[in-house]
């Protein structure tokens, strides 16, 4: 194809709806990349390839998933949006679309990830939003897990909270930034990291779960880091509440991703 132009559109979904965002070759369930794909080779009138800032599970969710595709088709950037969007299924969509550079990539251009984890922590368990939070009924102390998390800022080996289907070439990865707030029943968990292994949020907060139980102590955390093996941490906490929530690129590019999200969490943070 000629004057083939590059894309790039912050993707927004609720990873209750998909087995997950990569494309599955011989399984029937909807995943988030397969309805992308479908969805903008609709509009596009080609068959397109999509490749993601950071791929995520089954049934988390994202805010500002960034995603890159090649196309020589002429649309406005409103015009692709608004078509993507009409052939995309509930529980996924297109926020913010625009031509970019051919030398972005949604992977390997990102320098930082950022995820939030969200957990409803109250004796009854919530009717509403049920797979979209993290239920934990006991009580949490959010000030030990936060001071527990402090420890995994820098650069570690992050083989403990590693899953052992990790495909990642190196366990050693630099957190740049974790913190635990609480906003009344919800806590949130915030971390940004240049590359997170398969299941790490889920492992961290694994761990910081039962310190702030006070059934670990605070130094936990650093035992269980530089043990480097998974079967010495915590379980791996529910997925639903995860949140893909931006990507840091260099500036050049210009894409609208920083951290941001879920809808209900922002007036809490910026309180």
């Amino acid at each position: 194809m000629s004057d083939v132009k590059r894309y790039a559109a912050v993707v927004e979904y609720n990873g209750a709806c998909f087995h997950g965002w990569q494309r599955q070759k011989h399984h029937d369930e909807p995943t988030v990349q397969a309805a992308l794909e479908a969805a903008i080779s609709m509009v596009a009138n080609h068959p397109v390839e999509v490749a993601c800032a950071g791929r995520t599970d089954a049934g988390v969710h994202a805010t500002q998933q960034v995603i890159h595709f090649d196309s020589p088709s002429i649309r406005s950037d409103y015009g692709w949006m608004m078509g993507i969007n009409t052939h995309l299924p509930d529980g996924v969509s297109v926020q913010w679309i625009s031509e970019v550079s051919g030398e972005f990539h949604a992977r390997y251009k990102a320098q930082a990830r950022r995820y939030r984890y969200l957990i409803y922590n109250h004796p009854a368990r919530q009717a509403l939003m049920h797979d979209q939070l993290t239920w934990w009924k006991y009580p949490l102390d959010e000030k030990l897990m936060h001071e527990a998390a402090q420890r995994l800022i820098g650069t570690h080996d992050f083989t403990s909270f590693r899953a052992k289907d990790c495909q990642a070439k190196s366990p050693v990865k630099e957190m740049h930034h974790i913190r635990v707030e609480r906003f009344d029943r919800l806590i949130m968990v915030e971390l940004e990291c240049s590359a997170f292994l398969y299941h790490m949020v889920r492992n961290i907060v694994g761990v910081l779960l039962p310190i702030g139980q006070g059934r670990q102590p605070v130094e936990w955390m650093t035992q269980v880091l530089e043990a480097r093996d998974r079967n010495q941490a915590g379980v791996t906490a529910p997925g639903g509440g995860l949140y893909f929530v931006g990507v840091r690129f260099p500036e050049e590019f210009d894409i609208p991703c920083s951290p941001w999200g879920p809808a209900l969490l922002e007036p809490l943070i910026a309180r």
